[in-house]
């Protein structure tokens, strides 16, 4: 009896034992696959514009690219209204559905797109790894398009009526207020080029800034303080927006506040264009690629990979490696010339 009871406890013992690897071995097996799986020829960070023409133009070549959306998926231009200036379209799209088709059409030539947030990234030598929030990815050749932000002021107000009277591009939405009233707030180079484009535009434009000179570079203020001497820009000295006002459709006014009095002063406006620059999403590559306040370098020129950055394999298109235009036919346009660039560089190795 003894003997039988030594016997099912080992057999036990080994029946356990057997489970547990099996277990362990399917894990490994697993953890083995995910890791081939998730090796790629080609990765393109980013989801506007940049990002979604380098797909396309990456998946015709048969390169097999996947696009890891970011965690704003579309980019800046879902939070634009009407987007009136997309060539060939006569009818004014929205930003979001500009977006949906672009990713519609990555798609239909098989770009796989992943939802997924990559927050730390090793180039140091290929492949290179990039961690997200959901998997870890490695890929041969990489194309960055993570765009940049814009800075706003972080009033609830601005938050509620943007894309509704609050921009942060008088290029892309400046057409919206024609013969119309607005405002730029900022003193530099950004917020007096907004202005003196607006000024084209609006039958009047304020600018408002927080100290009592501008920052921008001399050439530009002498035209605005020429415009607004002779033209339809007023500028508002010590000042800072305190509140947008709207009727919850659309923006109405500005509550403005004097720094140096405290007094508070509300201006009628149609529109109100934030202009305190702009943050390039290159935060995870800072001490891996050459950047220049932020914006990655890219090698330019007239000899091709034009989008090629300091570590060979990694290309960079759209708003992180432009502080200048930030349109979204530009950032497309660069974005076809990274696809053509990966692909030079793919058949070189």
């Amino acid at each position: 009896m003894f003997s039988r009871m030594l016997f099912c406890h080992r057999y036990f013992n080994v029946f356990i034992f057997v489970i547990i690897f099996a277990i362990l071995t399917q894990k490994i097996r697993k953890a083995e696959t995910m890791s081939i799986s998730n090796h790629h020829r080609l990765i393109i960070l980013g989801s506007g514009p940049a990002g979604y023409t380098a797909a396309v133009y990456a998946a015709r070549a048969n390169l097999n690219p996947v696009l890891i959306t970011g965690m704003q998926p579309g980019g800046q231009l879902t939070t634009t209204t009407d987007v009136d200036n997309w060539p060939g379209d006569i009818e004014g799209l929205q930003g979001p559905a500009l977006m949906e088709r672009m990713q519609k059409h990555a798609e239909r030539f098989d770009t796989q797109v992943i939802f997924d947030h990559i927050v730390k990234a090793d180039l140091a030598q290929a492949p290179f790894t990039l961690q997200g929030d959901s998997a870890t990815y490695t890929c041969d050749a990489l194309i960055i398009a993570t765009g940049a932000s814009a800075r706003y002021l972080g009033l609830p107000s601005e938050t509620a009526y943007q894309g509704r009277g609050v921009s942060a591009c008088a290029t892309c939405d400046g057409f919206f207020y024609r013969n119309k009233s607005v405002c730029v707030i900022g003193g530099g180079n950004t917020a007096v080029e907004e202005a003196l484009y607006l000024s084209n535009l609006a039958s009047s434009v304020t600018l408002i800034h927080r100290r009592d000179s501008l920052r921008a570079e001399k050439i530009l203020q002498n035209k605005l303080f020429e415009k607004a001497h002779s033209g339809n820009i007023k500028i508002v000295w010590n000042s800072t927006l305190d509140e947008v006002l709207g009727d919850e459709k659309k923006v109405t006014g500005a509550m403005i506040r004097n720094l140096k009095t405290g007094e508070t002063d509300q201006l009628a406006m149609d529109g109100i264009f934030i202009a305190i620059g702009h943050t390039p999403n290159t935060a995870i590559f800072q001490d891996q690629l050459a950047m220049r306040d932020g914006y990655i370098l890219i090698k330019s020129g007239l000899d091709g990979m034009a989008t090629s950055t300091s570590v060979p394999g990694v290309f960079a298109c759209g708003d992180v490696a432009d502080h200048v235009y930030r349109q979204a036919i530009t950032s497309a346009g660069f974005g076809c010339m990274a696809a053509l660039d990966a692909e030079k560089y793919l058949d070189s190795i």
